[in-house]
Parts: C-alpha cells; structure tokens; sequence
C-alpha cells in the first residue's frame, strides 16, 4: 500500500494540506527531494503525521458488528457474510466514475461465491440527488446491477454511519471516502484490508490483486 499527501511546502516550512491515502509510507525519493529543498522541520512534521495516523489506527471490534438499512428498507447485517472478502462502496448517480457501477457487477457476478459487494448511497458530495427508489431504477436499468445496496446517507462527518466511523478507527484517514466509488475492503477476519481511491477500477490488477489475496487468506 502506499500514501498520497497534499502538502503546501514553502521556504518557510510545510502544512499537509489534504491527506489522501491507504496507508503511510513516504517514499525515499519523497525524503530525498524534500531534504534536499528544505528544512528538516518539514520531514518531523510528515513523519509525525505519519506515526500518528499508524498509532490511531485501532482495532476496536469488527466490520460484523455492523448493519446497513438496505435500499429495499429491509435489513443488511454484515455478519451474514463472514467468510467472504466484503467491498463497500460509496456510490453516485452523476458522478464521473459512475461507470463503474458496471465494473463493481461484473466483481460480483464473478466473485459471488467469495466475495460481496455492498453499494452505500450517497449525497455527501452533491453528486446523487435521486431518491432510494429512483437510485435503485437507475441501477437495474443502467448498468443491471443486482448486488446488495444501502438506503442513501452519509458516509463522511458527523452523521456517518457507524461502519464508516468505525472504518476510520480501525484504518486510518485512507477509510474516509474522499469523493464517490472510494472503495473499503473489508477481509475474511472482519477487518479492514485494503482502502481504495476512486480512481481505482475494480477490475484493474491492483484491485483484483487485493481482493484475490483476500479470498486465499
């Protein structure tokens, strides 16, 4: 896994400005090029801000203690899927990877025996303003999917719901969704595995690769 961090870096030191990642691993490139260009003070703050994001990483229970509202208002309990690797990803209607609603139904028709796929609804970033009714058309309709689907919510801030806050604890800042088709995935132990960005398709190899060794695990 590997980190991405946004930081404002100037003569007079450096802020990280927006942390994007899954996990936190800066490159010796990275810390050649910044010793060479700056004050070690910047390289304190970086490594700081990474032992802190390790360190905040619990492991307090498990994604099993977990239930969603389903977008059929029926009851989605993650524990019904032990032994089976989960992907939980927060989805949009307008949004410019909503393409991948096809990729994420071709992993689960492929995968169903060992791997569940879960689609979270969301608004968080002004990119699905259609109802549960109207999202679940659009779906089938669109791009046939049938895997398993959540009623429209939060999934960053205050009003969260609890697998994403728990995601947080239990992985770090890489389980906060930045934008739509940020994707959790979630092993066979209940824990969080792999987070990905939403640029990452689920049928790419880096994908794949995580979800395989899932499985086998």
């Amino acid at each position: 896994m590997e980190i991405h961090l946004v930081v404002e870096l100037s003569a007079h030191g450096a802020r990280v400005a927006h942390p994007v990642a899954r996990n936190f691993r800066v490159s010796a490139a990275i810390i050649h090029a910044v010793m060479r260009r700056f004050d070690p003070p910047i390289l304190i703050i970086i490594f700081m801000f990474s032992f802190f994001s390790k360190v905040t990483a619990g492991s307090n229970g498990t994604a099993y203690d977990y239930e969603f509202n389903s977008i059929d208002g029926e009851i989605i309990k993650l524990s019904q899927y032990r032994g089976k690797v989960i992907v939980v990803v927060n989805v949009a209607s307008r949004c410019g990877y909503t393409p991948q609603y096809k990729d994420l139904q071709s992993l689960w028709s492929t995968y169903k025996n060992d791997v569940v796929v879960i689609g979270v609804p969301t608004n968080n970033f002004k990119q699905e303003p259609k109802d549960n009714a109207e999202i679940k058309k659009f779906c089938e309709t669109n791009f046939g999917v049938n895997f398993p689907m959540t009623e429209k919510m939060d999934v960053i801030g205050n009003n969260a719901h609890p697998f994403y806050k728990w995601a947080k604890k239990n992985h770090g800042i890489g389980a906060i969704p930045k934008w739509n088709f940020h994707k959790i995935v979630i092993g066979k132990n209940g824990k969080v595995i792999d987070t990905f960005a939403s640029f990452t398709k689920p049928n790419s190899s880096k994908f794949l690769d995580v979800i395989n060794k899932g499985i086998k695990s």
